[in-house]
């Protein structure tokens, strides 16, 4: 995603009468340590055309809409602000808010604060209290028809959008200096972000009518997902830019609730909802997805029986078929795992836990920077002459711009069982595609392709069937099932709650930060 760039974050504290807590949001490329890493989100494709997705498609049959209980909320209001917290040394309201549940914007409108970056240790935040209505207990669609996941390689775009007769057929968007269909916009969004191509289509359906209507207005052509330009200002025009933001909030909402803790939702005008206690990511995911820049009333609308779920149905099939299955089963274990560079060599471990793809996504991620000694004045991306190496066995399923996907199963198939998404590998002796390979084997050299990013360094992240994999998880209770660690050769990695970026790793009694740059043993690994 390219439009969405999140900073790493610096924090420093002076003391000028009170300690004043800093967060600073730069470009590594500011700095003076090297190598320098920032954003990883990013987009990749096939140097060889569009990439596909597995299976022929076998049109959907008419589907028995069930006549659900909605359980609406008809007079939600806005909770009272009746809860304080104390700001302590390190928080950043970003944090405050994320863990509280509750939107930066609100804590700024309540709390009358200018600029987010700037809080003083002990200065009391206003926080609203605790809902006391719950979100609609009806499930809208299961896990697996959200993931991009095993059950997705039965339905293929192309085929799929041949059918339909709306401005979908004529569509078009320029990707990277690419000219894409808008199948090929669909299929690369739902690989990149690993969101299931028909939910796609159905919230493009939904909101803009594009697979059945042949005559649409300028704004719908442009916007079809928003209706028109984004608030916050970002440039979001054009298909795939619209389905990218449409992918990574639904991520958002599913993993956000599944591993982070966010159990509320919120609306522009404060009013909040507790998620109800019978649904799954996947409903949540798509009631997180419809609360963004809409007013109460049309929310209701699209997460009702009459909504997104009847539109779904109408073109896939039930939206639930599959509700029963487990994308990850309780007690998964990671396969074992090497670094990702060979044996005798020292890098620097860079970036701690973030989003594999997006910043909605799990926050799967973390980055390895080679030990080339860059000569002063040259430019901070560059070609390493280091090689990133296969941290286990399996078969190459996917090579190009910039990705590299490794699936350890052996079947080829990157929805099924664990792949590790590589990422900013160069195009110079990039491992290709179907090639087989064992621990050690080389996958790529480190570089800025693939992506955002001002500096050179290797980003991996784990998936099961689909689904991404955090490295931990900040709140899993006896309703959520944690992650399995996330270890390279012994180390395991561990995360900072809320604080993207930032971690450590730990062996036995030794450890290592996250840190960017070479000058300090800190962040030096090596196996």
């Amino acid at each position: 995603m390219k439009e969405d760039k999140t900073n790493h974050p610096i924090k420093r504290q002076a003391q000028i009468g009170k300690v004043l807590v800093i967060l600073l949001a730069f470009l590594a490329a500011c700095t003076k340590l090297e190598p320098v890493v920032v954003v990883i989100t990013a987009t990749a494709t096939s140097e060889n055309g569009p990439l596909p997705i597995e299976a022929t498609f076998t049109p959907a049959p008419v589907a028995v809409l069930p006549s659900p209980t909605n359980n609406l909320p008809q007079n939600a209001v806005a909770t009272p602000l009746n809860t304080t917290y104390e700001v302590q040394a390190g928080d950043t309201l970003s944090g405050i808010a994320a863990e509280h549940g509750i939107q930066l914007q609100t804590l700024l409108r309540v709390n009358q604060i200018s600029d987010p970056n700037i809080l003083e240790v002990g200065q009391v935040i206003i926080l609203p209290g605790e809902p006391t209505t719950n979100s609609p207990n009806f499930r809208i669609i299961s896990d697996s028809r959200f993931v991009r996941g095993p059950s997705s390689t039965a339905f293929d775009v192309n085929s799929f959008l041949s059918q339909q007769k709306g401005y979908i057929q004529i569509a078009s968007d320029t990707v990277d200096e690419v000219v894409l269909s808008a199948a090929e916009v669909v299929q690369r969004v739902a690989i990149e972000y690993s969101v299931d191509p028909r939910l796609l289509l159905a919230v493009l359906q939904y909101r803009s009518q594009w697979l059945t209507q042949t005559v649409l207005d300028d704004n719908l052509k442009q916007f079809p997902i928003q209706g028109k330009p984004s608030p916050d200002g970002f440039d979001r025009s054009g298909l795939y830019k619209q389905l990218s933001w449409t992918a990574n909030q639904l991520n958002a909402g599913y993993y956000g609730w599944k591993y982070k803790g966010a159990d509320t939702l919120e609306f522009d005008d404060g009013t909040r909802l507790n998620y109800a206690s019978n649904l799954n990511a996947g409903t949540i995911g798509v009631q997180f997805f419809f609360s963004l820049q809409s007013d109460y009333q049309s929310w209701q609308n699209a997460i009702g029986s009459d909504g997104l779920y009847k539109t779904y149905a109408t073109l896939f099939g039930d939206p639930l078929a599959g509700d029963s299955e487990v994308l990850v089963p309780q007690g998964l274990q990671q396969p074992e795992l090497t670094f990702p560079f060979p044996s005798g060599q020292t890098w620097f471990f860079t970036g701690g836990p973030h989003g594999g793809w997006g910043t909605g996504s799990a926050w799967s991620a973390i980055d390895f920077a080679p030990p080339d000694d860059r000569p002063d004045g040259s430019p901070p991306c560059y070609i390493s002459d280091y090689w990133g190496t296969a941290a286990a066995a399996g078969v190459i399923a996917r090579s190009g711009g910039g990705v590299v996907i490794l699936d350890l199963d052996g079947d080829g198939n990157e929805t099924t069982g664990w792949t590790i998404l590589y990422l900013h590998m160069a195009s110079d002796g990039r491992v290709a595609e179907g090639t087989h390979v064992n621990i050690g084997d080389h996958i790529g050299r480190p570089s800025c392709e693939g992506g955002v990013s001002n500096g050179t360094h290797m980003h991996i992240a784990r998936r099961y069937n689909g689904e991404w994999i955090p490295v931990s998880c900040d709140v899993c209770g006896d309703d959520k099932i944690p992650p399995p660690p996330f270890v390279l050769n012994g180390w395991t990695a561990v995360g900072l709650v809320n604080q993207e970026y930032q971690g450590y790793m730990t062996k036995g009694s030794d450890r290592r930060d996250a840190e960017q740059g070479r000058l300090t043993p800190i962040n030096r690994v090596s196996w």
